[in-house]
């Protein structure tokens, strides 16, 4: 799925997105905080995957922040 989410993320910078990529990282939080509430199965192998790919979408939004100074924060956040 790593690739796929890069792809995905690739996409969404290209067009400048903001919004979609927020969007998937509060998706994958959540996840990641549903998984981290599970005991009855192995999930660490999927928790690491979740954690890539939050990962792969911060990196993501961190192409799209404006450069210091060029916004006010408050337009960022």
């Amino acid at each position: 799925m790593s690739q796929a989410c890069r792809s995905i993320v690739s996409g969404y910078v290209k067009v400048k997105n903001r919004r979609a990529l927020e969007a998937m990282l509060a998706q994958r939080r959540g996840l990641l905080a549903r998984l981290r509430e599970i005991s009855a199965i192995e999930t660490s192998r999927a928790l690491q995957t979740v954690e890539d790919e939050i990962a792969i979408i911060e990196a993501g939004l961190e192409e799209l922040k404006p450069p210091p100074g060029s916004l006010p924060e408050n337009e960022w956040t």
